[in-house]
């Protein structure tokens, strides 16, 4: 049996990647089992140090930007190789047993997802307490036995617990969507023409970051993200996770790694990849 963890429980968006992912790859969908996990870092862990096959983890939305506890648990768990991207459209859901807007005094949901819906929730919902989650469905089960609670989450994870819809959808982008890595120990079996990689310089210097981008743009790739994030080791004191427009084959990646090595302190690739709209 193959094992795909995810971030749970069922009804989030996670565990639809991960089923497009099994749907996909005719060879998984007899063999595979969906197991969720509460956390985003517990489901890299599971993969990572417990002996489950793949991860699915929400990386990047087109609203928000970065699903920055994913970033900071592959550079953690940097044995970890991404197999594939998915990109899934986003609508949300607002889900409660309340009959009218005006009795909800609470609303749960991932971090992410309200931000998504920060302009509805403020139009809607101005006075309700905005609580996060681990996952848009992880208060879901709280919802049937309050009618002033209410979470956003998918239609699909509505069906699942037998909850009613109020709204939908409520984001405020119509053209709303998450990026979703698929991780694994093992190198992708077919490389896609995208590379992750993380890197650290060895202090923090006055256009340290220049010489990383020219060596990159020197050679005609593009960079389709660049990000910091802290250390944790001091203030001030970065790691940069960059997206790049080309395969870990490509000669000229080669040669951009070979010369982007000597200046970083520490440099991780986390592998090629395809991006795919299920």
């Amino acid at each position: 049996m193959i094992a795909v963890a995810y971030l749970g429980p069922p009804g989030t968006y996670a565990e639809s990647a991960a089923q497009s992912y099994v749907k996909l790859h005719k060879w998984l969908e007899s063999e595979s089992q969906l197991c969720p996990y509460p956390t985003i870092s517990q489901t890299l862990k599971a993969v990572a140090q417990d002996g489950l096959n793949y991860a699915v983890v929400p990386v990047e939305n087109s609203i928000q930007g970065s699903v920055t506890m994913t970033l900071d648990g592959l550079w953690q768990w940097d044995q970890l190789q991404i197999q594939e991207a998915l990109v899934m459209p986003i609508n949300h859901a607002l889900i409660t047993c309340a009959q009218t807007l005006d009795r909800i005094q609470a609303v749960y949901s991932h971090p992410q997802a309200l931000a998504q819906c920060q302009q509805w929730l403020e139009e809607f919902l101005p006075k309700a307490e905005l609580i996060p989650a681990n996952s848009n469905a992880e208060k879901l089960p709280l919802i049937a036995e309050n009618q002033t609670l209410a979470s956003i989450a998918s239609q699909r994870a509505a069906e699942l617990y037998n909850l009613p819809i109020l709204a939908f959808p409520i984001n405020d982008h119509p053209n709303n969507c998450t990026r979703f890595w698929v991780l694994a120990l093992t190198p992708p079996t077919t490389t896609g023409g995208h590379t992750s990689l993380a890197f650290s310089f060895k202090q923090n210097a006055p256009g340290a970051l220049v010489q990383p981008l020219s060596i990159f743009s020197s050679r005609g790739i593009n960079l389709s993200r660049i990000e910091s994030r802290p250390s944790r080791r001091s203030l001030g004191d970065y790691i940069f996770f960059a997206d790049v427009e080309a395969a870990i084959e490509d000669p000229r990646m080669q040669e951009a790694i070979e010369a982007l090595t000597p200046l970083a302190e520490t440099l991780k690739i986390f592998g090629s990849y395809a991006i795919i709209q299920p």
